[in-house]
């Protein structure tokens, strides 16, 4: 017997296994701008208020889409439409690719390294100054 995430269709996991994939990167969470003309999503520096960066987590988890409507509850059902999820978010990963990479917390057994998440670089909505678009960082820095 193999781990859940390689014997299991991702529609078939628990719960808690669907929550354990999560890297805590936080990436999901930076607020995104949409270019009008082009339609291009852009991603910012910017979180909403609820996101904690010493956890790099959301302080509301449960009632998240409640509270801030633009919030989208990742799911099986849903992962396929997410195109502006980060290449190297690992559901996207197992989703597109059937594995998850090799740095993963499951397979290592160890957190994902500060560096590799946004809370070095993060910064609170409710802390910006001036127009959001001067947040904008490029993919590069992803």
């Amino acid at each position: 017997m193999g781990n859940f995430w390689q014997d299991k269709a991702l529609t078939d996991f628990t719960p808690e296994e669907w929550e354990k994939v999560c890297t805590r990167c936080g990436k999901c969470c930076l607020i995104k701008l949409e270019d009008e003309d082009s339609g291009m999503l852009c991603y910012t520096r910017l979180v909403c208020k609820y996101f904690d960066k010493a956890n790099c987590a959301c302080r509301e988890y449960e009632k998240r889409c409640v509270l801030v409507p633009e919030c989208l509850k990742l799911s099986p059902e849903n992962l396929q439409n997410l195109t502006w999820m980060p290449f190297d978010c690992a559901y996207r990963i197992l989703y597109e690719q059937g594995d998850l990479p090799d740095w993963h917390p499951l397979k290592t057994g160890k957190p994902l390294p500060e560096e590799k998440t946004i809370a070095p670089f993060c910064i609170n909505e409710e802390e910006a100054d001036g127009d959001w678009e001067d947040y904008v960082i490029e993919d590069a820095e992803l």
